[in-house]
């Protein structure tokens, strides 16, 4: 299993929200392509950045940033936050970046997911399904699709897709650990890679998640707070014991 240290951005600095509530900001005041650096000498290879910016008004304020990040690591970068037509996808992609994440925009208009998939194909093109009590929640958290989780990432594979980052709202930010059953079930659906979100707060949730299959896992806030270590995450996700000295 991959861990994927979180980058969110705001105003071109490191934040991390708690349950996405804009309103409740956490500034680190430290430089994102230190940070994205640092992840990369503790042994990742796999970078989640979330433009937050982005997702709430649909700019590319720290598309500049994002772009540093590409060219000054060896990340494979992956990026969500605003994404909503193919130019977007586009630029980011020459930028350097591996994935771009889809959300609202997936959600709302399968015609623009069917022609991302078609046009730069199921590795880079990835699904964000953020979810409320088992529905998928789209319009920064705000809004209720009315969809189910489970069958909306069954429909993703039915189109193509075949990845997808999955959030439970729920357990953002908390540090109370992450949902390893809906994981668990996630990971089941054929065909279907799941880079699970929200939550992870210690190497037991590593393990679990490892242990249920998912491909990969996003860690955040445990990182910022010193919850977790990031050499010893990876550690455990590729295998090593828990609580096994790195």
């Amino acid at each position: 299993m991959d861990i994927l240290p979180a980058i969110d951005l705001r105003d071109g600095g490191v934040v991390r929200l708690t349950q996405g509530d804009y309103s409740r900001t956490t500034r680190y005041g430290l430089d994102p392509l230190e940070v994205a650096c640092g992840f990369e000498e503790a042994g990742a290879r796999f970078l989640h950045v979330v433009d937050l910016d982005g997702a709430l008004d649909g700019t590319l304020a720290n598309f500049d940033v994002v772009r540093r990040i590409a060219e000054g690591t060896s990340l494979v970068v992956e990026v969500g936050g605003g994404i909503r037509d193919l130019a977007r996808i586009e630029s980011y992609l020459d930028a350097g970046v591996g994935r771009v994440i889809l959300g609202t925009a997936a959600v709302k208009d399968p015609v623009f997911l069917d022609a991302a998939l078609a046009r730069f194909g199921a590795e880079a093109v990835v699904v964000g399904v953020d979810l409320r009590d088992g529905r998928v929640s789209v319009s920064g958290w705000t809004e209720d699709s009315g969809l189910d989780g489970m069958g909306f990432c069954r429909s993703l594979v039915a189109r193509g897709a075949t990845r997808v980052v999955c959030t439970d709202i729920a357990c953002d930010g908390m540090l109370a650990g992450t949902n390893r059953a809906l994981y668990a079930r996630l990971a089941a659906i054929p065909g279907l890679s799941v880079i699970a979100s929200g939550g992870v707060t210690d190497e037991s949730d590593i393990a679990a998640l490892r242990d249920a299959g998912v491909e990969g896992a996003i860690v955040g806030k445990a990182l910022y707070e010193g919850r977790i270590d990031l050499a010893h995450a990876i550690a455990v996700a590729s295998g090593g014991a828990e609580g096994e000295p790195v």
